[in-house]
This record gives structure tokens, C-alpha cells and sequence, in this order.
């Protein structure tokens, strides 16, 4: 049962001290294990959500996942020890979000981005490692301290490695942030790490040059583009940014997932070591996609034209098979 919390109440062995940010779907609350006297966070869906049988789906899935899970790059949620509420007990976490490190900074120094990237990295091969795809990977879902070590949180639509194929039914609800979403699970595929692999590359991405790859006039267009345009190669917004440095991002973002790095490993390996980095035949072939003749962009754009078509009726198929 979902009931309202208040600074005060109990829940369990937890206090709560304050509110710090009531979200869409749930609020979030600092409080104090008055066992020990560390700080918490306590996150409780918003009564109107009591009824929604995806939402505590996905509520629970979040909290096994995170007991489950024990690395210092990813949030720590409690044992459950409450009352009957409906709530999940979290490690508290210093810092704040990387998108608000990103919306302030705009860009970050290629020495600082490479430092958050890595760590990143040594956490999804962690989480992988343990059968789990995190599939919402964002700056929103990175914390980040006063020395650039990270957490990562929000394991709502996390799922297992070897879980269920999406369906289009399902497809609004598991398929990511549009600015970050790999273009499989845009074709309402599973996905796989390599999947947040593609999300962490389109960080990088934004972290060296102010922006995301890929945006439009609304978000249907921003996902369609993945599908059919490679990304604009990141040197041309920023020249700063190093060849070596334009082929890692470029290889994370490849659309078939078989060309990008296989493991979180491999990305890291990468990023601290540039220099064995061979450029060569693959950075031409990506700048034959890039600077396509005008007969190949107006295939592209033909393509890019019709998916919303297609989306469309497989999404009427899929209303009128229920």
C-alpha cells in the first residue's frame, strides 16, 4: 500500500528527514538509519501509481536488481525492512546528476570526460558482468562527486541480459531516453550491453561537444535518424577533439550493435589507451556514409520518411491482435 510520507515518519528502522525532489512518479526523501546514523534515500511512488500494474512492475524489478548489485559505482538499495509501505531505502549519494554537471559546463575537458567515461565503463562491466542491461543510461542516471567518481542509478527499466524480447506494446515504456536509446531498442529489440555501450558513446559524445548526435523537430524524428544517418562525426562540431578520440566515439555509436565494442572493457581499454588506436580504413569508410553522394541522401531521406509508416502499422497490428 502506497501511503504519503511526511519529515518524521518512520519507515522501519528509517527516519525521514526531508524531501529532496518530488519526480513524476515518485518522491524522493533524505533520511537517517537511526541504527547507525547514515544517511538514506527513500524513494516512494506517488499514491495515483497504486493501481498501475507496469509501474510496480518495474518498481520492484528496480529493487531486486539493486540488492542484488554491489559495486561503488552503482547505487546500493537496502534490505527491505519497512512496514508494509511501498518504498525502496537506498545508500544516500554525495554529489549531483552529470546532465546538471553538462547544462552548467555545456562541454568538459577531453582529461575529465575520458575520467567519467572510465568509470562508467568499470561499472556497466560490473553490472553486465552480473546479467543485467541497464537500458535508461543518461547523464540523469550518472552522479557524479567532487573527484569525478560516479554512480549509477535508476535501474527502472533494467532487465535481465537473457529476459523477455520487447514487444511494440511494450515499446514507450522500455525503451530508454530518445537522446541516448540505441537504435535496436528503437526497433523495440531487447537490446544487450552492447546496447549501453551505444548510450554511453552518445554521452561522450555530448560531453566533448555540447551536444547529442542526434535531434529534430520532435522525438519520433531524433529516433528515426539513428536508424538510417550516421552521426555527425563529433571533430566537425568540436575540431579540438582528437582522430583517436572520434573513432571511439564513432565505434560505440555504430548502429549494428556487432560493430561496436563487445564489452564495457573494450570502451575503456580504448579511452586510456589511444594510441593503439589504427586509423584507417574504417574512419574512411565512415566518412563515405558521412559525405553520401546526393542520390544516397535522398534515399536516406526517402527511408528516414517511411518509418514513421511502418511504426504505425505494426503498432495497429499489435492493438488489433489484442
Amino acid at each position: 500500500m502506497i501511503r504519503a510520507l511526511e519529515p518524521g515518519d518512520r519507515v522501519g528502522p528509517y527516519r525521514v528527514d526531508s524531501l529532496v525532489s518530488r519526480g513524476g512518479m515518485a518522491s524522493l526523501f533524505r533520511g537517517t538509519d537511526v541504527r547507525s546514523g547514515r544517511n538514506v534515500a527513500i524513494k516512494v511512488p506517488h499514491p495515483e501509481y497504486e493501481m498501475d500494474v507496469l509501474f510496480f512492475d518495474r518498481f520492484r524489478r528496480e529493487a531486486e536488481i539493486g540488492r542484488r548489485l554491489d559495486h561503488p559505482g552503482v547505487v546500493k538499495v537496502l534490505p527491505e525492512e519497512q512496514d508494509g509501505r511501498v518504498c525502496m531505502v537506498m545508500e544516500w549519494v554525495e554529489g549531483r546528476p552529470l546532465r546538471e554537471i553538462l547544462d552548467e559546463e555545456k562541454k568538459l575537458s577531453p582529461e575529465r570526460a575520458e575520467r567519467i567515461v572510465i568509470r562508467i565503463s568499470d561499472a556497466l562491466g560490473y553490472i553486465h558482468a552480473q546479467g543485467v542491461v541497464h537500458r535508461d543510461l543518461k547523464p540523469d542516471n550518472i552522479m557524479v562527486d567532487g573527484h569525478d567518481h560516479i554512480k549509477i542509478i535508476d535501474f527502472g527499466i533494467a532487465g535481465e541480459a537473457r529476459g523477455r524480447r520487447l514487444t511494440f506494446a511494450k515499446f514507450t515504456k522500455a525503451m530508454g531516453t530518445p537522446d541516448y536509446v540505441s537504435p535496436e531498442q528503437v526497433k523495440a529489440k531487447r537490446g544487450d550491453a552492447r546496447s549501453d555501450l551505444y548510450s554511453l558513446g552518445v554521452m561522450l559524445y555530448e560531453m566533448l561537444t555540447g551536444q547529442v548526435p542526434f535531434s529534430g523537430s520532435n522525438t519520433l524524428t531524433a529516433l528515426n535518424q539513428r536508424l538510417v544517418c550516421p552521426p555527425p562525426p563529433p571533430r566537425e562540431i568540436e575540431p579540438s577533439i582528437t582522430v583517436q578520440m572520434e573513432e571511439i566515439i564513432l565505434r560505440a555509436m555504430e548502429r549494428d550493435p556487432d560493430s561496436r565494442y563487445q564489452t564495457a572493457q573494450d570502451f575503456a581499454h580504448e579511452l586510456a589507451h589511444p594510441e593503439q588506436i589504427a586509423i584507417g580504413s574504417r574512419e574512411e569508410e565512415r566518412h563515405g556514409l558521412v559525405y553520401a553522394t546526393p542520390r544516397q541522401r535522398t534515399l536516406s531521406y526517402l527511408a528516414l520518411a517511411l518509418i514513421p509508416l511502418a511504426i504505425f502499422a505494426l503498432l495497429l497490428i499489435v492493438a488489433h491482435s489484442q
